[in-house]
């Protein structure tokens, strides 16, 4: 988000898509950041069965290698996106927040996935409203991060919104277990 491109009339979508379609499809998280009213709130609520689907795959480490993969990919697609469109954080980019909630899911996959599939259930949607929540009030130095140049900027915020939830999430099961 460091650029600047105040004043400047984004470049249209599909010229975004020609010029860079890999990056886009990741960038809004193959079309999710395009559907209607608050675009983080939907990739942050479509991140969840693909985080279902790493642990199903490849266990904790499967789910683990996904918040890194979408970290890393985010970085690069969401700056050549924010860049191609001349927009700081173009709201169609939701790579972040699929990155982020993921991170803020690792406590709950890793301490409530073999209880009660309620209480896990309970668990998920604490992890997905908190998140939402860090990510719309962007708390002290969370804010910050926005300022990091590029797809860092994109992604920073998000990625330490999940860690934030991560870590109280991580406390409280630890404490009530």
């Amino acid at each position: 988000m460091a650029e600047d491109f105040q004043g400047s009339i984004p470049s249209p979508w599909r010229d975004v898509f020609r010029s860079a379609p890999v990056a886009t499809a990741v960038a809004t998280w193959f079309g999710a950041g395009f559907l209607p009213i608050a675009p983080g709130t939907w990739g942050s609520l479509l991140a969840i069965p693909f985080v279902e689907a790493a642990f199903r795959t490849g266990g904790f480490a499967g789910l683990v290698g996904f918040a890194v993969a979408t970290s890393l990919a985010g970085i690069p697609a969401a700056g050549a996106v924010a860049r191609l469109r001349r927009q700081g954080d173009p709201s169609a980019v939701v790579i972040d927040e699929v990155a982020g909630q993921a991170i803020s899911l690792l406590p709950v996959y890793a301490f409530a996935r073999d209880g009660s599939p309620a209480r896990f259930c309970l668990l998920v949607a604490v992890a997905f409203f908190a998140f939402r929540a860090v990510d719309i009030v962007k708390p002290g130095p969370i804010r910050k991060a926005e300022s990091l140049p590029g797809g860092l900027g994109v992604m920073a915020d998000d990625l330490l919104g999940g860690l934030f939830v991560a870590a109280l999430l991580a406390a409280f099961l630890l404490v009530v277990r």
